[in-house]
């Protein structure tokens, strides 16, 4: 992205903003392992958990859009990021209070409404105060992918030391940690530098091209479903032990890091359009290779594909969105994105299943062809130039 400010404003907006996206990823890095192993313990069965578990995957849909609308009005994209980890760490706790399926769902449910809203708002405020410095996204926003990979192994350690129903406070923890973090978050503009009348006149976001993009990268994204929900299981079968799955995992994350890192040297004509089709040509390789049962050996580098399949896609979600959104939608413009990816994700977790059951790995081909069709369509989108 070309930024207003010609001149790189080093005010600690992007130190602090690295810092905050650590803190919100530790939250997830906790969650997604091990909140599953609380709601076993605390007593509910698999079709209990599995309702529990939608309940944010469906509320996602009404509270992000709803939230990212109020911030872009109210102009308060930094204070709804303090007020979301603020409310977070009040309605876990709440979780953590709650026994019984009916309590336990109505205090998820809750959390989740208040809490989901926090990663796409966090992205816009990312995208307009980096922008406004002359900063690049990809090297900032790869500090939260490091805390994912670091709270997924301190959480994995502490659960040989704290009760599998005490867990759930280690997330409470993370929550109190985003809120520390987010009260030293910098003002969203610049004080040291003029801020360009181009920013807040923006041209209005062409909603065809928005539209292409979201499905596009929703497509490349829900591409993944079979990964999510099925590699652990599939991998087991064969023989890995938990060990060297839990490599492979951070072995893809930290490709998604090394992407991440070096995006600022993008040249600006590969544009958004370009980013997509590379991250939708990287799924569709692995995914292609992943249905035809490859060799063990193989499974490194193919896991190292998820520096295209995730992060080259996510980064030319990204970039669009900083070229194109105008300033006083961003949060809007993010939400949507947000909201049209849950949709799609959704979809394709729920069919995964279907499929795993009745082809195991082979239906890796359905999602090499999700990502096919994700991939055609951003190489139809025309973005204006900008680097990522």
């Amino acid at each position: 992205m070309t930024p207003p400010i010609r001149a790189i404003v080093r005010d600690g907006f992007a130190s602090r903003l690295a810092l905050f996206y650590g803190a919100a990823f530790a939250i997830h890095g906790i969650q997604l392992p091990f909140f599953p192993a609380w709601l076993k313990a605390k007593g509910l069965d698999s079709e209990a958990i599995g309702l529990v578990l939608a309940a944010p995957m469906l509320l996602r849909m009404l509270a992000v859009p709803v939230s990212a609308r109020i911030a872009d009005r109210r102009d308060a994209l930094r204070g709804a990021l303090i007020a979301t980890s603020v409310v977070g760490t009040m309605a876990y706790s709440l979780v953590g209070l709650a026994a019984g399926f009916l309590p336990i769902f109505a205090a998820v449910a809750l959390a989740a409404t208040l809490t989901t809203p926090m990663l796409p708002l966090l992205d816009a405020y990312a995208l307009k105060g980096l922008a406004l410095r002359g900063r690049a996204y990809g090297p900032v926003r790869l500090w939260g992918s490091a805390a994912f990979i670091a709270a997924n192994l301190g959480a994995g350690f502490l659960a040989g030391w704290v009760a599998p129903t005490g867990t759930i406070w280690l997330m409470v923890a993370a929550y109190a940690a985003a809120v520390l973090v987010s009260l030293t978050l910098r003002p969203l503009r610049p004080s040291a530098a003029p801020i360009s009348p181009s920013v807040g006149h923006r041209r209005m976001l062409p909603s065809r091209r928005f539209l292409a993009i979201a499905v596009a990268a929703s497509l490349v994204q829900a591409s993944h479903a079979v990964y999510y929900s099925f590699s652990t299981v599939d991998w087991t079968a064969k023989g890995l032990s938990g060990t060297a799955i839990g490599a492979l995992w951070a072995l893809g994350v930290l490709a998604e890091i090394a992407l991440f890192a070096v995006s600022a040297r993008f040249p600006a004509r590969l544009g958004a359009g370009g980013l997509l089709a590379i991250g939708a040509g990287g799924a569709v390789v692995r995914w292609s290779a992943m249905a035809l049962d490859p060799p063990l050996v193989l499974l490194p580098l193919l896991q190292c594909l998820h520096g295209l399949s995730f992060g080259a896609a996510y980064l030319g979600a990204m970039q669009f969105l900083a070229g194109t959104a105008p300033d006083d939608r961003a949060a809007t413009a993010q939400g949507d994105l947000s909201t049209i990816q849950a949709i799609v994700m959704a979809g394709a977790t729920g069919c995964s299943g279907l499929l795993y059951g009745s082809f195991g790995s082979v239906s890796y081909g359905a999602m090499a062809l999700l990502a096919l069709l994700g991939g055609l369509i951003a190489l139809t989108v025309r973005t204006r130039s900008s680097s990522p």
